[in-house]
């Protein structure tokens, strides 16, 4: 399947397709500790960033869905992303067969509700174009994650352990009522 990547516009917000001249931006976001903090608390290497980068354009290709990149109106780079992968993660048929969302905003992006509008947009964007059951994993600490995955209707799977650290694993059955 190809697909052309969609913009979404929000008040504040541009959800775009990730350009070639991103990349550095991206790997920047990915080498910061307060991005990472509560993914695994690892940050990457360029190498990692680049396959990263990669995978997400070979998921809009593949899948017909994927990751944005998250700009701020007026904002010369991007903020982060926001969207949907495939992981296969090994964590089992009911969270693995789905198509799993994500959201990372720079430190300067948090705390100014732009997850919860990017993750919105995003969501009504599936909702409308692919449809059915999502899921996602976050650190049980991360409340702020965790506020945005309920927000979206995300209810709790099971709590679990990904590459050493804790996970709470949630499903979305289709939008909130």
């Amino acid at each position: 399947m190809s697909r052309t990547i969609p913009t979404i516009n929000t008040s504040r917000l541009t959800l775009r397709g990730m350009r070639p001249e991103d990349f550095n931006r991206f790997a920047e976001i990915w080498a910061m500790p307060e991005v990472v903090e509560h993914i695994n608390g690892d940050v990457w290497p360029r190498s990692k960033a680049w396959d990263a980068f990669l995978r997400n354009a070979g998921h809009w290709q593949i899948t017909g869905f994927g990751q944005w990149a998250v700009q701020r109106h007026g904002a010369p780079d991007m903020s982060g992303q926001v969207g949907f992968f495939y992981a296969k993660r090994d964590l089992g048929a009911d969270f693995d067969d789905f198509p799993e969302a994500g959201w990372v905003l720079t430190p300067d992006a948090h705390g100014q509700g732009l997850g919860m509008e990017a993750a919105r947009a995003a969501h009504d964007w599936f909702d409308r174009v692919v449809t059915g059951r999502l899921v996602c994993m976050i650190a049980p600490e991360h409340k702020a994650s965790l506020r945005i995955a309920e927000a979206m209707g995300y209810e709790v799977m099971r709590d679990a352990e990904f590459a050493g650290s804790a996970a709470r694993l949630m499903a979305r059955k289709g939008p909130p009522q």
